[in-house]
């Protein structure tokens, strides 16, 4: 995509299925995106530049993708002043346990937001509406989502096959009473 507003930075080749999931969500809303991988510590300069760099290039938020220490959203947040969101990956005998208490636990003065492990739709949905702080375009997308997520919920709260012959709220149970 050009002009990419999204930085997807993966800790490993291995968080690959995350970036798609982030990168599917980022597609529905219409907002342009790049992926790369670079490791907090085995290309510790790579992550560094990418950081630095992502403002001038014309990111604005950065989504990084880590699992074990997930030291990456931290380096990353340490090297630029954008929006880092962090997201912790399942993986080790912890199960991800580790990368999200790594990611939520940062150091006073290099904030990272955290989703929950292995929450990429909820960082992409994130970084969305930092976007949509001063993009009206991106606000209405974000409204529209929400709307078709609502209306699925109402529509299954009527299929007689979701409850299967359990007695049900009637539908004025959800009528407003101001």
């Amino acid at each position: 995509m050009n002009n990419p507003k999204i930085g997807i930075i993966l800790g490993s080749a291995s968080d690959a299925s995350h970036a798609k999931k982030i990168g599917d969500t980022l597609t529905d809303l219409a907002i342009p995106f790049e992926v790369t991988i670079a490791s907090a510590h085995r290309t510790p300069e790579d992550t560094a530049r990418y950081a630095r760099n992502a403002r001038r290039r014309g990111i604005e938020v950065i989504i990084a993708v880590a699992g074990l220490s997930a030291a990456l959203p931290g380096a990353v947040a340490a090297q630029t002043t954008l929006p880092v969101i962090g997201v912790p990956v399942e993986s080790g005998t912890l199960l991800g346990m580790d990368a999200l208490l790594s990611t939520a636990m940062m150091p006073p003065g290099v904030p990272v937001a955290s989703v929950g492990i292995n929450g990429g739709t909820n960082a992409a949905l994130l970084a969305a509406r930092i976007l949509a702080a001063h993009d009206d375009r991106t606000a209405e997308k974000l409204q529209a989502y929400a709307d078709a997520k609502a209306k699925k919920i109402r529509t299954s709260r009527g299929d007689p096959s979701v409850l299967q012959n359990l007695p049900t709220a009637p539908e004025n149970a959800f009528d407003a009473k101001d």
